[in-house]
């Protein structure tokens, strides 16, 4: 069976990489303009999407990436520019606008399912960084038995993001519009650093590769 250390330390790792606290504010700007129960439904499927794509991830390792020819640094670069392509809308309220034009149509299920989808758990949640330490991760419990044990780990991070998601609804009542618009302005620029970092780690492990 697995033991308790590798467990241990592959908590720690996806407890990092996941980020809990840094996603939950990111999750609350993504969804501005939605209720609660809207919110809700928008981190329940991004988080069980997420939590799918890297439990392949896990299960395969990187045989699921070499198989489409794709490296890890290439995953980081794409990661990155879609990254840096919300960030932009966030600075310059590019989303904000599209709710307002759409002021009276109601958020419908699509909407969720894509906001869900894209950008929640892929990349947010899903990301290079993610998958890289999943496959990583999955490299050193090669049996089956500590498959089961990292995937269980998987898990319990992913319900503790679920969980500050949805405790962003809070943070919101809190905020006001103003405090809103401030926030999305200052995630979006930190987000646009991110990115930027993630296309130049990418670019640079595949020139030095």
């Amino acid at each position: 069976m697995a033991s308790i250390d590798p467990l241990m330390n592959a908590f720690v790792t996806l407890m990092v990489m996941l980020d809990p606290p840094g996603n939950a504010p990111l999750f609350l700007a993504l969804t501005v303009g939605m209720s609660q129960a809207e919110r809700f439904q928008v981190a329940l499927r991004g988080c069980i999407t997420a939590f799918i794509i890297l439990t392949i991830f896990a299960i395969a390792g990187s045989g699921i990436l070499k198989m489409f020819g794709i490296t890890i640094p290439a995953f980081r670069v794409a990661g990155g520019l879609l990254l840096f392509w919300i960030a932009f809308e966030m600075i310059f309220e590019k989303r904000q606008e599209r709710r307002e034009e759409s002021a009276k149509r109601a958020v419908t299920k699509d909407q969720i399912r894509n906001i869900a989808a894209f950008p929640l758990a892929i990349p947010l949640i899903a990301g290079p960084g993610s998958i890289s330490a999943i496959v990583l991760l999955s490299s050193t419990h090669p049996k089956p038995l500590e498959r089961v044990g990292l995937i269980g780990v998987l898990l319990v991070v992913m319900i503790a993001l679920f969980a500050a998601l949805i405790v962003a609804n809070r943070l919101d009542r809190l905020l006001g519009e103003t405090g809103r618009a401030i926030l999305t302005r200052l995630l979006g620029v930190l987000l646009a650093a991110l990115s930027v970092q993630f296309v130049a780690d990418g670019v640079k492990a595949l020139a030095t590769g």
